[in-house]
């Protein structure tokens, strides 16, 4: 049977109550032409017949399901833990929304909490908040915080080369029109000290970098606290792992796409951006927070605490439009981290960081392709091929491979270069016949 929201008799009640005759009455203010097109529209189907055409669409999309995938730059492909998706799938969690009663959010809250507390472990820093929308607005976030630190005295936000081209966007958009000046575009990690001064209000890199490459941020660390500017890292999750955590660098601040960490691809969403600091700062920070705390009787309780800075109570006084979360995504993370521990992120680290080396090595053995970085890298690497990316990533379809990201697309100079991603799915196999793959079509 087909649902119907209304009876006549309850649309005649409507209309007299709003004083109009008939449903068409309502649309009198507009042109005739257009009140009542003819749509077009397709002979009514039973739910059999859409699902099946629903299903046809959905076999003309790629999949990392259907092939092998070397194609990162900022989403990942991770192996996710079942028990994510049965956690995810409770009723009670069910939600992507932050609760604003605790009294009836307790389980909600906790999970928040405990996402919280992985977080600030991973990075080392004292605090974290409950999320962003993604890797890109935390750092907008950052610089934000940055800014209201100095309390507008500095106007300077130093934004790295080796940054997500896309991250750097959005905190352009952000900053528009507010007097900032961005600097550091021509500069990677290892040169950005020369544009740090007193103007200076945040520092950032990323770490690894945007082309896989691990740099020592100890020496930059030191210079933007001389000169009193917040340092601030986007860090890879699964890079964490294995290498030192920013806290022992300098950072105040961490930022980062805590896709990595249980939320597949899912074609470009929903994510979730981490965000952490030091306790100094907490009052400047944006988004959720969930604090532990006691009530009337001892008992432990989770709230949302410094609920005042936010705006829908002092929107005059916010630091930020957003005023929400990404709470199911924050589960997932923490169903994650809880199922693999601290030695299983290791495991993971160890073998994408292995298997990224291992292909390197044997891509850049053949005539035509050159490795581009120079020193250390994670699981992202660069190669020179042979001939425009975009031709070779074609070909490469055909051997149900998906190829990497096509660097001149946002770095002229990097024009025929690739960014390939190898992680802990890309087994041995896919690896060589990737090799192959490429020789085959230098």
């Amino acid at each position: 049977m087909a649902y119907i929201p209304h009876t006549e008799a309850e649309r005649r009640e409507m209309l007299a109550a709003i004083g109009f005759e008939s449903m068409e009455d309502m649309y009198s203010d507009l042109p005739e032409a257009v009140r009542f097109p003819d749509l077009a529209l397709p002979d009514p189907a039973s739910e059999m017949e859409v699902m099946e055409e629903l299903q046809l669409l959905s076999q003309a999309n790629l999949h990392v399901r259907q092939t092998s995938c070397f194609l990162g730059a900022g989403a990942y492909n991770h192996y996710v833990p079942s028990v994510v998706d049965h956690v995810l799938l409770r009723n009670e969690f069910y939600t992507a929304y932050t609760p604003y009663q605790p009294e009836v959010s307790q389980g909600t809250l906790q999970a928040i909490f405990e996402f919280q507390s992985l977080i600030t472990f991973l990075t080392g820093m004292e605090l974290a908040n409950a999320s962003h929308y993604d890797g890109a607005t935390s750092l907008a976030e950052a610089a934000i915080l940055a800014l209201n630190h100095h309390r507008g005295k500095r106007s300077k936000i130093v934004l790295s080369r080796g940054i997500h081209p896309q991250y750097r966007e959005v905190v352009r958009t952000y900053l528009q029109g507010q007097q900032i000046e961005i600097v550091g575009d021509d500069s990677l990690s290892d040169d950005l000290g020369s544009h740090i001064d007193e103007n200076t209000s945040m520092v950032a890199v990323q770490y690894p970098d945007f082309f896989g490459n691990i740099h020592d941020l100890e020496a930059l660390g030191d210079a933007a606290q001389e000169a009193g500017a917040l340092l601030c890292v986007v860090a890879n999750p699964i890079a964490l792992g294995m290498l030192k955590p920013p806290s022992e660098f300098g950072a105040d601040i961490v930022v980062g796409e805590g896709q990595p960490l249980g939320i597949p691809l899912s074609f470009g969403g929903p994510y979730i951006g981490f965000f952490a600091t030091k306790q100094e700062y907490v009052r400047n920070i944006a988004g959720r927070l969930v604090a532990e705390t006691l009530d009337t009787r001892g008992q432990r309780g989770y709230v949302l605490a410094l609920a005042p800075r936010e705006q829908h109570i002092r929107r005059e006084r916010a630091t930020s439009n957003i005023c929400t979360n990404q709470g199911l995504m924050a589960l997932a993370v923490t169903a994650y981290l809880s199922t693999v521990g601290p030695s299983g992120l290791k495991q993971v680290a160890e073998l994408c960081y292995h298997k990224a080396h291992y292909a390197a090595q044997a891509i850049d053995q053949l005539d035509r392709y050159k490795l581009w970085n120079q020193g250390p890298f994670f699981h992202e690497f660069v190669v020179r091929c042979p001939r425009p990316v975009a031709e070779i990533n074609e070909a490469l379809l055909d051997h149900d491979i998906i190829g990497g990201y096509d660097l001149g697309q946002d770095f002229p100079e990097l024009a025929d270069h690739m960014l390939i991603a190898v992680t802990e799915l890309n087994f041995r196999e896919e690896i060589d016949d990737l090799v192959e793959a490429l020789n085959e079509h230098a």
